[in-house]
């Protein structure tokens, strides 16, 4: 079992403000830090940290071996990275505001320059038990779907940043469709109707997630735990990197979403994004407190 993560890497630029620039708005920012982000990265490190054997594919800008080396001190297998000397590492401004809501831009770069064709010949390797997680902030995410569905793998895809098009090219490779609550309502008014999917995982905040399973409509329900957050960046990356690794430890889906739930409570509780990600000693922790 292992979780394969075609993921992008950010180095992300969080500015902290008293509140969010409204057009043609200039601000000073109360304070600045820099750190490892992006989908790919984010969920990567929430599934190494749940436990979960995780192997991520991806490219950064050749000067930035120091963000290659935080997945590897994460836990993660960092071997199918690529170093790509004519490209910059993906990297996001982030803002966030004193209510810790936030706003973000995103650069891909070597996001987006993957090679396909050592892409799809690392997924030869992929089997009927493991996973392969993939969202919308890299290239070839259809023919690495396409690739692990043929292997038999369960294929979880984030559709965020959210696209139509990407989504219905993708879909019909795909097992398990996660997104937000804005994303699904997106979705559903672009694509009514049945969708080719076992099941939709969709986070809403602080009202929680739930479970579709499509093959015997079935809802699964878990409320969200309450905290006090300080920063909301990386919280549905958290629960589905987390929520990934419980289903390949063989976790039921009802204990699933109680873990992820966890880990995404306690990573709202911290500033950043990857380096807020709990491990699961913690998560454990904290859900002991938690009543049943």
């Amino acid at each position: 079992m292992a979780i394969w993560n075609l993921g992008s890497i950010n180095i992300d630029h969080v500015y902290r403000l008293q509140n969010l620039p409204r057009p043609g708005e200039t601000l000073a920012a109360q304070d600045f830090s820099m750190g490892l982000g992006g989908k790919g990265a984010n969920q990567t490190i929430a599934a190494a940290r749940a436990g979960a054997r995780t192997l991520h594919l991806g490219a950064v800008g050749a000067s930035d071996s120091w963000v290659v080396e935080r997945l590897a001190e994460a836990g993660a297998v960092t071997v199918h990275i690529a170093r790509m000397d004519d490209q910059a590492t993906g990297h996001a401004i982030i803002l966030v505001d004193s209510g810790a809501e936030n706003a973000i831009v995103i650069h891909p770069g070597a996001n987006r320059a993957i090679d396909e064709t050592a892409l799809i010949a690392t997924l030869q390797e992929i089997g009927p038990d493991d996973t392969l997680l993939i969202q919308n902030e890299t290239n070839s995410q259809v023919a690495a779907a396409q690739a692990a569905q043929a292997r038999g793998a369960r294929v979880v895809y984030s559709a965020a940043p959210f696209d139509l098009e990407a989504v219905r090219a993708t879909l019909p490779h795909v097992s398990i469709l996660a997104m937000n609550a804005g994303e699904a309502e997106q979705l559903f008014a672009g694509i009514p109707g049945d969708l080719p999917v076992q099941g939709l995982l969709i986070t809403k905040g602080s009202e929680g997630a739930e479970y579709r399973d499509l093959r015997t409509a079935q809802t699964f329900r878990q409320p969200s735990f309450k905290v006090r957050p300080v920063d909301t960046t990386g919280a549905g990356d958290t629960f589905a990197g987390y929520f990934a690794a419980a289903l390949d430890e063989g976790q039921d889906v009802a204990a699933a979403l109680r873990l992820a739930a966890a880990a995404a409570a306690l990573q709202v509780t911290r500033p950043g994004a990857a380096d807020a990600i709990p491990l699961r000693a913690e998560v454990e922790a904290f859900l002991a407190d938690q009543p049943i």
